[in-house]
């Protein structure tokens, strides 16, 4: 199966920003400041310095298909560097509301 293209990924994060589409934590354990969180069934492992978000460490799209860093990098990239200095702030205020 093919895989994800990092600004197939950033597209999700970019409507998320632009509230065109929904952004949810989900309530799935994990380490070192990542973050689960859904994007209207496209599923994305986040990585936070801080409070500041760094970049994605994976991604499942609904249909099955999957990226991640590994396979990102040889792209040159990931998904978070794409985004704009606006939209990095609206996700990072997005994440940081309780609920």
């Amino acid at each position: 199966m093919p895989t994800l293209f990092p600004r197939e990924v950033y597209q999700q994060l970019r409507d998320a920003a632009m509230g065109v589409r929904r952004l949810q934590k989900l309530d799935r354990p994990e380490a070192n400041e990542r973050v689960w969180v859904d994007i209207e069934g496209w599923q994305l492992l986040l990585d936070f310095e801080g409070s500041h978000l760094h970049h994605c460490e994976r991604c499942h799209h609904p249909d099955g298909r999957q990226g991640s860093l590994d396979t990102w990098q040889r792209y040159g990239t990931d998904p978070v560097s794409l985004l704009s200095t606006w939209e990095m702030a609206q996700i990072e205020r997005l994440l940081s509301q309780p609920g």
